[in-house]
């Protein structure tokens, strides 16, 4: 049974946190009991909060592009993706004690890990809920008790893959990269996660954001959004917040900081946000798409054959990771890391 306000009473910030994260209720039981204001560790700062304007969407708006087989049903691919969102509501609407059997101390594998998405290490005041990652090497696993089983894993990622190498085959084009060989596949498509990711109805969605300012450490993220929508991007070209509204059937590719860094900047990675909303629960299935671990990225040596100055000095992927998720999210600062 959810938590009510009748036997849940936070007198401070500390005993949200002994609620939320070590009793594993997670912002989802936090919402449960019916709070009608926000706990003020959950307050951004003003310049943070998504109330500045917003881009008419006909100024500037996301390209849609089709790039379906036309011998491919509609109809078992539209099932097949609501599948997938309906497996993510399964599991988050399981009890506090079927979730913890996937927390970082009880999981079986270090591949499936379940969390809330508040980190005090690194003050996180996002309001959203927990998430289960999973990654290609965890497909062994039996995860049929939270509604998602290894044949539709399978099947998400696998169909995710098809969609990446061909991605990655056109913006190779301009990299100068013929083909994904044994040298390539390492640092494009070296590794791959997918997350589960639940936001909840928030009393006070003015005041806080879903996910902050950040640019994803990924070379791609392939993301399935539901149809409440709430993800915006920051365009290149003015800087202002653009929303990206849920298409049936489609996924939002986002660039991340792997690719922008071994096309030495030739491509962009997207800076994102997500809102908070005061009246209905959101799901996103993001899929990273990464280097491996111990790859060490830098500028392509196609992309700067032609005496073209690096931007980026050579890094370990895994370096690169280790310093995104010690600190709280500071929009596109953490490519910093690896400027010359």
């Amino acid at each position: 049974m959810a938590p009510t306000v009748s036997t849940t009473q936070f007198s401070d910030p500390a005993e949200v946190t002994e609620f939320v994260v070590n009793q594993g209720n997670g912002i989802k039981g936090l919402s449960e009991t019916g709070i009608k204001a926000l706990p003020d560790q959950y307050i951004q700062p003003f310049e943070e909060r998504l109330i500045n304007k917003f881009v008419n969407e006909t100024d500037e708006a996301i390209p849609v592009i089709d790039m379906s087989n036309p011998d491919e049903s509609k109809v078992a691919k539209a099932i097949f993706l609501d599948n997938v969102k309906a497996a993510t509501h399964r599991f988050f609407n399981l009890p506090v004690e079927e979730k913890s059997k996937y927390t970082k101390e009880n999981s079986l594998s270090t591949n499936v890990r379940f969390g809330t998405s508040f980190s005090p290490r690194a003050d996180q005041k996002l309001w959203s809920g927990k998430i289960i990652s999973v990654s290609s090497l965890s497909l062994k696993l039996n995860h049929h008790s939270f509604g998602l089983t290894n044949e539709a894993l399978d099947l998400y990622m696998n169909k995710s893959k098809t969609i990446v190498r061909k991605l990655l085959e056109y913006l190779g084009k301009n990299l100068n990269v013929k083909e994904l060989d044994e040298t390539k596949e390492p640092l494009f498509i070296g590794s791959i996660r997918v997350n589960l990711n639940y936001y909840l109805i928030c009393p006070n969605p003015d005041l806080t954001v879903g996910v902050g300012r950040h640019s994803d450490v990924s070379s791609l993220t392939i993301l399935l959004q539901d149809q409440i929508g709430g993800l915006h991007v920051r365009s290149l070209a003015s800087g202002n917040w653009v929303h990206v509204p849920p298409v049936p059937g489609s996924f939002v590719i986002n660039i991340g900081d792997a690719m922008q860094i071994l096309s030495n900047g030739r491509y962009k990675s997207v800076e994102d946000r997500v809102l908070a909303n005061g009246s209905n629960n959101r799901i996103s299935v993001p899929i990273f798409v990464n280097p491996k671990p111990e790859s060490v990225i830098g500028p392509l040596s196609e992309v700067i054959a032609n005496g073209e100055e690096p931007t980026y000095r050579d890094v370990v992927y895994s370096d690169y990771v280790r310093y995104f998720f010690k600190k709280a999210h500071d929009g596109k600062k953490t490519v910093d890391f690896a400027k010359i």
